[in-house]
């Protein structure tokens, strides 16, 4: 079945894929209406996060954040599908890169760097930074259930040489190119829910007492990595910024969880800069502390 449904589907994706930006933003403006009016795909889901983010907000307000996300959500759908077939051209043009310097000092001083960011603006386009680090890099990330998807996915990013590692390997992988003496780049999106039956913190997150990741600080501590964050901003439509910003490189400075605690807090004021390029579709505060006392 998983076969048969790749099959049906991604001949279609490869055929969208060559289609001018131009032509894939008019579709985008198609789904829309469909995602959003006709099926209010999680409609309930980003509206009930927004009101919790928000509650100081009006419902005509979180209203408006709500259309302009799923404008956004559509965009990044086609975007997605357009990385198949991109030129490399085109991507750099579309996606750019500030302070890259903070990496290029992390690898001339032979250490390995932690990027995390949250599920904002453009990451999905962040993997052609590839082309602009020394470091060997990988993305760490969920692998999907249809093995047939998870290999195309491996490959768009295979193109700009990102190695992607499902979650449950990434410590095995990671600490096998420490000890092979390969200055390695990491990227986490920080920002998922975790079990909470396994978390180690909780925070406010948005205003929400939540438990947070701590993997990237984790690994950060035990190998002495740089940890970065990215802060990707949506210029126009098809067309982002990312920069970087040091949070520490000297990692053991730090007490448990400081350093967890300012990759939040930073992606809290980038949310709040722009509320709407944040994936307010994931049900990001499914484990909030209040359904667990």
């Amino acid at each position: 079945m998983q076969l048969l449904s790749f099959l049906l589907i991604y001949p279609l994706l490869w055929l969208l894929s060559l289609l001018p930006m131009w032509v894939l933003y008019v579709l985008s403006d198609a789904s829309y209406l469909l995602v959003y009016k006709v099926f209010g795909y999680r409609k309930k889901v980003v509206a009930a996060n927004l009101k919790l983010a928000f509650p100081q907000k009006s419902e005509d307000e979180r209203l408006i954040i709500e259309k302009r996300f799923f404008h956004h959500l559509t965009d990044l759908l086609f975007e997605f599908v357009k990385s198949l077939t991109i030129s490399n051209r085109q991507m750099k043009r579309r996606m750019t890169f500030k302070n890259l310097e903070v990496i290029h000092k992390a690898y001339d001083q032979g250490q390995h760097v932690n990027l995390v960011c949250g599920h904002y603006g453009g990451w999905e386009w962040m993997f052609v930074l590839d082309q602009f680090i020394p470091h060997d890099s990988i993305a760490i990330y969920k692998k999907l259930n249809n093995k047939y998807f998870d290999r195309m996915v491996k490959r768009i990013r295979a193109r700009y040489n990102t190695l992607l590692v499902p979650t449950n390997e990434a410590l095995a992988v990671i600490a096998e190119r420490v000890e092979n003496n390969q200055l390695t780049f990491c990227a986490f999106n920080a920002d998922q829910s975790p079990n909470p039956n396994k978390a180690r913190h909780w925070r406010s997150f948005m205003g929400v007492d939540t438990p947070v990741h701590t993997s990237a600080e984790m690994l950060a501590k035990k190998y002495n990595m740089a940890v970065i964050f990215l802060d990707i901003q949506k210029l126009k439509r098809g067309y982002y910024e990312a920069r970087f910003e040091l949070i520490t490189d000297k990692p053991t400075d730090f007490a448990d969880y400081d350093i967890t605690d300012i990759f939040v807090e930073k992606l809290e004021q980038q949310i709040k800069g722009d509320p709407a390029y944040y994936l307010w579709s994931h049900r990001r505060w499914k484990h909030r502390r209040e359904n667990y006392v």
